[in-house]
């Protein structure tokens, strides 16, 4: 096992887990990704944002974090949202490279290689997309025709180049995403959308990968509920870069 620094001293990789309720997923997931992360790189960090459980999610987060010197278990008292509990986690990583993966790792851990590597050569930002031609995608026909249409709504209000907003599989450089981080507004599901329009029209470059994507099991997502949530939320942000625009055409800037 290869050991990282907890001061943040030769760290390339930080990969953080936004964990909720999350007893049946989280140990396979963070050791799996620790036996990928082995053969990648030198020096890592596997963060647990464990977001106000009530499984006895947590109790395994801070065995996981006695048991591992690469594992850090950040824990809430109550739920803050993915948003916010990624934020917390990314702004006390250590890593030049910051990744967000889901627990249950509906993306296969394979991938990570590529993920890191898009980031080492020549982008600020690198995505797993299920909509590109080469990815493969299991999940039902409704889950996959709100997903189009979520991400042809951003696209076309927001101007966004990226054809999968939400795939829970993110790499950034750390300069990227810590310039952005403060801008973005939203604190739960969006969080993945917002980072991505404002770093797009921030002009940092945004790569897609192809992946493998398997639905697993259960979903927190409420499909009606949560597809009006981010409709209104795709709204506040054209309002909130609206504005925006309009302001420094206003000012010259």
């Amino acid at each position: 096992m290869k050991a990282t620094l907890r001061d943040g001293e030769g760290v390339e990789v930080s990969v953080v887990f936004p964990a909720y309720n999350e007893k049946d997923h989280l140990e396979d997931a963070v050791k799996k990704t620790m036996k990928v992360l082995d053969g990648i790189t030198e020096s890592y960090e596997i963060i647990i944002a464990e977001d106000g459980s009530t499984d006895g999610t947590d109790r395994i987060a801070a065995r996981l974090s006695a048991e591992h010197a690469v594992v850090r278990h950040i824990h809430s008292d109550k739920r803050l949202g993915r948003g916010l509990a990624l934020r917390r986690a990314f702004a006390k990583s250590n890593g030049r490279i910051l990744i967000y993966m889901d627990v249950d790792l509906a993306t296969g851990v394979g991938h990570l290689k590529t993920l890191i590597k898009s980031v080492r050569k020549d982008c600020d930002f690198a995505t797993g997309s299920r909509m590109l031609r080469e990815s493969k995608a299991t999940r039902s026909r409704s889950r996959q025709i709100a997903s189009k249409s979520y991400n042809f709504m951003v696209r076309t209000l927001l101007g966004s180049n990226v054809s999968d907003h939400q795939c829970g599989f993110k790499s950034w450089r750390r300069k990227a995403l810590l310039e952005l981080l403060d801008d973005v507004n939203a604190t739960h599901w969006f969080w993945d959308t917002e980072m991505l329009v404002r770093a797009s029209r921030r002009g940092y470059s945004i790569k897609e990968i192809p992946i493998e994507w398997t639905h697993k099991g259960r979903t927190k997502v409420n499909l009606v509920k949560d597809s009006l949530t981010m409709g209104s939320q795709v709204v506040r942000l054209w309002w909130e870069l609206r504005k925006q625009s309009c302001t420094k055409n206003y000012l010259g800037i």
